[in-house]
């Protein structure tokens, strides 16, 4: 398999999050969404970044989800690390929240901020996605499994 069909497969079960997907197929959709994603991000242009994002997060999902049951785990399993980034999201303060001119005001949106909760999900962050990573990079099981068939190759 190569880009042009893993991108082709993958978005062609843009919402199939059941079956297996090989290595190939994943990796080389995961190498296509950065690409773009770095085009993108050189444009400047923050509504195309969103809407890229946003437009490609079920397609991602979905193969992240036939990976990881290709090696016999639950495919949901992806969406723990998106939940974290959510939460995490809600944490970090603002940039538009401060104001360069308020020092008082920013102490206590710093002194509001829960900075230890933070910095737990940070590090609980980085483990997941050596987890995801080694999860996601090992070889699916060669026969079938509780997600159906092997992929083809």
């Amino acid at each position: 398999m190569n880009i042009t069909e893993a991108v082709q497969t993958c978005l062609g079960k843009y919402m199939d999050f059941k079956g297996r997907a090989a290595r190939p197929e994943f990796w080389w959709f995961v190498l296509a969404y950065v690409i773009g994603a770095i085009v993108i991000s050189l444009l400047g242009i923050y509504i195309l970044g969103l809407i890229y994002g946003l437009a490609l997060f079920l397609p991602l999902s979905a193969a992240g989800a036939r990976r990881l049951q290709d090696t016999g785990r639950n495919g949901f399993l992806i969406f723990i690390p998106t939940g974290i980034s959510l939460i995490m999201q809600y944490l970090v303060p603002r940039p538009e929240a401060f104001d360069p001119n308020d020092l008082a005001a920013a102490a206590e949106i710093a002194a509001s901020t829960n900075w230890g909760l933070l910095g737990l999900l940070t590090i609980v962050q980085l483990i997941l996605t050596v987890v995801f990573i080694w999860w996601l990079s090992r070889p699916g099981d060669p026969e079938t499994n509780d997600y159906g068939p092997p992929p083809a190759a």
